[in-house]
């Protein structure tokens, strides 16, 4: 998907470019140039050919920089094609309302859930609205609303994870950040009711964790799941030692963090990798909608055939094993 404004990936730019001419095609075809109808046919099979060499083997930054791709879809998206009848709640009844973090009750496949997820912004004006998609502390305490909301009217809790980590700022320091966080970790960890988490794009540090504590935990295939990010590690290991090198040093500790979602389900902290359309979840945002439907619903019909009880001890034990290589 080639979109005004928005540079393709290095990786991707032969992609673009091509979808970017078959749209042309098309165009000239139906509005009567029939004699390029061949050309088209023949550049879609070429497009098919390039998008699985440029994306069947793809690099641990390079998935990094799918997550962060600005068409990928953010919760809203899911929100609009998973969830009927939705209704966002606001505010945390503390403070106020934070964007960068919406929720509400809606219908999933005709069962009455609760949604709690990031939101990012595309435009400059949306990303500035929503703070880049990291929360303040009225976030996490509105999504610690919310789950108790889940609790008492026995609904299924659907997170969906999409931040590089909470807003680190002066203010959201002096309004209790850190509190939040451990607040959001404390209420999920008993919180009686079926809780699924999905890492829908960039799931980093604590931001993350707040909507972390789950009875399932799924990745879409080129999302990323870290304590910090490839950035990040780069500049606190080498950044004193070479500054001008910190955007190459972040390939590296992309690979050594072992935060793709393949890695993560080999560690056993994922409980499902999501497939992604051909060309990644930006590509095609109905079909990965479609996809991880699927997937949601599979894990929701397990997890109610345990007691709240079984629920919770399961929970427990799940991450007591992380970390455990034996």
């Amino acid at each position: 998907m080639s979109v005004e404004g928005v540079a393709p990936l290095e990786f991707e730019k032969e992609v673009v470019e091509a979808e970017n001419e078959l749209a042309r095609l098309r165009r000239l075809v139906e509005s009567g140039e029939t004699s390029l109808v061949a050309d088209a046919e023949r550049l879609e099979r070429r497009l098919e050919k390039l998008r699985r060499g440029a994306y069947s083997n793809l690099s641990a930054y390079q998935r990094v920089q799918l997550s962060r791709h600005v068409e990928r879809p953010f919760t809203s998206d899911y929100i609009a094609e998973l969830i009927g009848d939705f209704q966002e709640l606001h505010g945390d009844r503390v403070f106020g309302d934070d964007p960068a973090i919406i929720g509400g009750v809606g219908l999933f496949s005709g069962e009455p859930v609760v949604v709690v997820g990031h939101q990012r912004g595309r435009t400059t004006q949306e990303r500035m609205y929503r703070n880049f998609g990291m929360p303040q502390p009225e976030g996490n305490r509105k999504a610690q609303r919310l789950f108790r909301f889940a609790e008492k009217f026995e609904l299924p809790l659907l997170l969906f994870i999409d931040t590089q980590g909470a807003y680190p700022g002066l203010e959201a320091e002096a309004r209790g950040q850190a509190e939040s966080i451990a607040s959001s970790l404390m209420t999920l960890c008993s919180l009686r009711t079926p809780i699924i988490s999905t890492v829908i794009g960039e799931g980093g540090s604590g931001g993350a964790l707040a909507l972390g504590i789950c009875d399932r935990l799924l990745m879409l295939e080129n999302a990323i799941y870290s304590v910090i990010s490839p950035e990040g590690c780069a500049s606190i290991l080498w950044g004193k030692e070479d500054p001008s090198r910190v955007a190459e040093y972040a390939a590296t500790a992309a690979d050594s963090l072992k935060i793709t979602a393949t890695a993560l389900a080999e560690f056993k902290i994922v409980d499902e990798v999501v497939a992604e359309p051909s060309g990644g979840a930006h590509h095609d945002r109905t079909q990965t909608a479609r996809l991880l439907s699927k997937a949601l619903a599979k894990h929701l019909a397990e997890l109610k055939t345990f007691s709240v009880d079984e629920l919770l001890a399961r929970r427990y034990e799940k991450f007591r094993k992380i970390g455990d290589l034996s």
